[in-house]
């Protein structure tokens, strides 16, 4: 696999996390413990599961730290509906990270898919 950095994946969600970071901040004191370090969690955990898929030597292995990183987005944009809504989080900035998780999870797919073919060649190579 490629070095992280070289991932369209990697750069969305690890932009993702950097903006959600610094959104958490302006929670209320009373949510720095709860919804803002979650959302601070879910985000970076997106970006380290595609970092840390890159590393590993198998696709195999990558597709476990993939799926990780996939759910771990939709975490992200399930906190950020609630957010949202109780009013942390206003419309445009909402409108502003839901786009960002969405292309995350658009190149995270195409990831994914590639992973997923390169499985595939690699059975029907073992099959002949």
């Amino acid at each position: 696999m490629a070095t992280p950095q070289k991932l369209k994946a990697w750069e969305h969600a690890k932009t993702l996390a950097v903006e959600c970071t610094r959104v958490a901040r302006s929670f209320p004191p009373v949510e720095q413990r709860a919804l803002a370090d979650q959302l601070r969690r879910a985000a970076t955990s997106a970006a380290l599961n595609v970092a840390e898929g890159a590393s590993r030597a198998s696709y195999r292995e990558n597709r476990k730290f993939l799926d990780t990183a996939r759910s771990s987005l939709k975490e992200t944009r399930a906190i950020l509906e609630i957010s949202r809504d109780v009013g942390y989080v206003d419309s445009s900035t909402f409108a502003r990270l839901e786009a960002r998780c969405d292309e995350a999870l658009k190149t995270l797919y195409g990831l994914q898919r590639y992973v997923e073919a390169r499985i595939a060649e690699g059975a029907a190579r073992r099959r002949v």
